[in-house]
Order: structure tokens, then sequence, then C-alpha cells
């Protein structure tokens, strides 16, 4: 398969635009990661600029070293940046790859934009990179995540314990769900709509 992660990948539609992640965007981006509640279930536990700015690095240097290419989520209704997502955890010899890292500022949350974001992301995994697999994990404790991923069309696998130690030093059990190449066409059609999907 050929690998389009080599490339500057924008991926548009009527409501979002997602565009790779810069340093530069931190000014951007900043002042939604101030609010607690988005790492309230996340490994990653922001408290300071510091936190921040190690946060976006280390996204960037696991670009540099082929592991995830990270966006900027633009958000076209508002017209200001509202988050950010990624694929991560990319295997290109098995055909794999998670969605994830996923924030976006408290307002824009249910207000559709999520759902933009992730037909952008499912329709390039699978159509244009030809991956066979698309996951996505979340908290035990995300209960909201857990139910936007099933509403997606994902299937639910399983549930790994001590899975993880956030940065504040606790364990945290990981759900894991799944979307497979050839379940892609029906939810496609199902749970997404046009302007989900399609760039303009």
């Amino acid at each position: 398969m050929e690998n389009l992660f080599h490339h500057e990948i924008v991926l548009e539609n009527k409501r979002a635009r997602l565009e790779p992640l810069h340093i530069e965007h931190i000014p951007h981006l900043w002042p939604i990661a101030v609010h607690p509640s988005l790492w309230e279930h996340t490994s990653a536990k922001i408290n300071s600029t510091k936190d921040f700015t190690a946060y976006i690095q280390k996204a960037l240097d696991e670009k540099d070293s082929g592991l995830s290419y990270p966006f900027a989520v633009y958000d076209k209704q508002s017209q200001c940046f509202a988050g950010s997502t990624r694929f991560g955890n990319i295997c290109l010899p098995h055909r794999r790859v998670e969605i994830g890292w996923t924030w976006y500022h408290p307002s824009l949350q249910r207000s559709g934009l999520n759902r933009s974001c992730k037909g952008l992301l499912l329709e390039f995994g699978f159509e244009k990179m030809g991956f066979d697999r698309i996951e996505f994990k979340t908290s035990l404790t995300n209960t909201r995540s857990q139910t936007a991923i099933q509403q997606l069309g994902a299937t639910q696998e399983g549930i790994l314990r001590n899975h993880m130690i956030n940065d504040d030093g606790n364990s945290r059990d990981t759900v894991y769900f799944s979307i497979l190449n050839n379940e892609w066409p029906s939810i496609k059609i199902t749970k997404f709509n046009q302007d989900d999907v399609h760039n303009i």
C-alpha cells in the first residue's frame, strides 16, 4: 500500500478542515486545551502550557517516526480552530490504524463536528490508504466517548484491564472498538451523510 502519510494531507468537507498539525498551531489550540474536562478521561493530563507544548511535540515526533499523523481541526461553522485529532498506531504491514487523540472545545461537542471529522478520516483510511481495520479506544470510565464511537457504527471488541498508566500515575482500563474495510460501505451510507465524508 502506498504510504500517503509522507505527504501533507488536508481533509476537508463543508463543516471541517483537518490540516497537518504544526507547532505554530499551539497559540490557536491552547485556549481550547485549558478546559480541564477535555483531559478528565485521557491518559494525557494537561495542566500548563509546558504540558501542552510537550504533548504537541510528542505528536510531531511520532509523525516524524511514522507512528502518527496528527491534525489541527478548523471548524468552518464557527470560523475558528476547534481542537485536534489524529491517525495513530499506524501499522502499514498489517493494514491497520487507530483514530483517536481527539478533543474539541466543549462548546462544539455534540455539534456534528466530530461526526464530520470522523467521516473524513474513515473515508481517507479505507478508500485512499486501503486499511483493512480502523481502531478506536477509550477509557472504560468515558461512557460518553463509548456511546459516540458505537454511534459511528464501530463494534466493541473488549476491555483491556490495567491497559495504560495515565500521566497522573493511575492505571486505566481501555475499551477497544473497530470498523473493518468490508463494513465501511454500509456504515458510510447509514451513519454518514454526503457532507460528512466527501471532500469539497
